[in-house]
């Protein structure tokens, strides 16, 4: 879904706005635990979830118990948001009961908060006080925020998020793909120590463009954005990484594990030894793509698939074992998943691709890029839409 995509059409069509009403509790499930079994099925054993699918009372629920019910190591962020008939003041209601009722044993989900508007002007300062303020109160495990800037305006910047007090508490605070970061921001972010989390792949696909974001790689994990846009394979992503500066394969290896883990301040994540969470990926070294390794690290970063990963333990419990997933009836769920995403994308289609204004919220001109020619004779190639 969402090929040949950008950025700006995504929010008209199928951004959080724009599917509030339309995904109902099921589809919210389903996707979130097919989509966490794929990252799992990969490799992938730990995730922030901005978590967009907080419509009503019952989606932000079917979310979180589907990150529940998957085995994986999740740090679900309620997304605070101003969307169509669920205002932030309900919004608040319902995190503060899913605070009291959620289950505080027995998994591997921990409970945070995201939010996006800290500077746009979309709410006023007296929500950004109250979602800060509860943050505080229930002592979150960690404050996500999607930072833009530059011709997409929404900069959600680490300058913005330390004028808000929110940079010198014990929570770890995470910018995703901070791309137009500033000097002062990138002091900011080695000073207080916080992370931004960089999705080479999304950032491609959609044309975002890494402008500056290669100033701040001491202080970076890499991220897969979202399993509806593209694999939720880390590795991949490592492959991948900003080329601004010389990157070996070790540094690609530690973006993608134990940087995770410092971006958390839970330096018992992405690492194997005494004391750390045991969530442990086991790769076949006998597999077709790593037979004959000598050098680990650059056998998986440049050799590996998928297919490669033999077991994958989360808090000490296997999620997949013997190149098998472990996790209960596995064939319900693709048939729920088949029928939900069937009737999302069914739905999608009926919805016409959005008028464009001439320019971005930041002000700068949206343009029609020439568009390649890979056919000999009439017509490009470029292909249907699909969605």
């Amino acid at each position: 879904m969402f090929s040949n995509i950008t950025l700006i059409e995504y929010f008209g069509c199928f951004g959080e706005a724009a599917s509030a009403g339309r995904i109902d509790a099921e589809q919210v499930y389903i996707g979130q635990l097919a989509g966490l079994y794929e990252a799992l099925n990969a490799g992938t054993t730990t995730s922030i979830d901005h978590a967009h699918h907080t419509w009503s009372d019952e989606t932000p629920w079917a979310g979180l118990n589907a990150s529940i019910d998957s085995g994986a190591r999740v740090f679900w962020s309620y997304a605070f948001h101003e969307v169509a008939n669920y205002s932030i003041e309900q919004q608040l209601v319902n995190y503060r009961d899913i605070v009291n009722a959620a289950p505080q044993t027995d998994t591997a989900v921990e409970l945070g908060i995201a939010f996006d508007s800290f500077d746009n002007g979309s709410v006023g300062p007296e929500t950004i006080a109250s979602i800060i303020d509860l943050a505080k109160e229930v002592n979150v495990s960690v404050l996500t925020t999607h930072s833009g800037g530059g011709v997409y305006g929404n900069d959600n910047s680490s300058t913005t998020l330390q004028s808000l007090g929110m940079l010198n508490t014990s929570i770890p605070v995470v910018f995703s793909h901070a791309l137009y970061v500033t000097l002062r921001d990138t002091t900011l972010l080695q000073s207080t120590n916080q992370y931004v989390s960089i999705t080479p792949e999304s950032e491609m696909g959609f044309g975002l463009g890494r402008p500056t974001s290669n100033m701040i790689i001491d202080q970076a994990t890499l991220g897969v954005n979202t399993h509806a846009f593209q694999s939720s394979d880390m590795v991949t992503q490592a492959r991948q990484a900003p080329r601004s500066n010389p990157t070996s394969v070790v540094q690609a290896f530690l973006l993608a594990t134990r940087n995770g883990g410092l971006a958390l301040r839970r330096p018992d994540l992405g690492v194997l030894s005494v004391g750390a969470e045991a969530d442990v990926v086991v790769w076949d070294g006998t597999s077709t793509s790593l037979l004959g390794w000598l050098d680990p690290v650059a056998a998986i970063i440049l050799h590996y698939n998928v297919g490669d990963v033999e077991h994958v333990l989360v808090d000490g419990k296997f999620v997949k074992r013997n190149h098998k997933l472990v996790v209960g009836d596995y064939g319900s769920v693709n048939s729920r998943f088949l029928e939900a995403s069937k009737r999302i994308q069914e739905d999608w289609r009926q919805i016409p691709r959005p008028a464009l204004d001439q320019c971005t919220s930041a002000g700068a001109p949206i343009v029609h890029p020439d568009q390649v020619d890979v056919t000999v004779g009439d017509g490009t190639g470029y292909g249907q839409l699909h969605v």
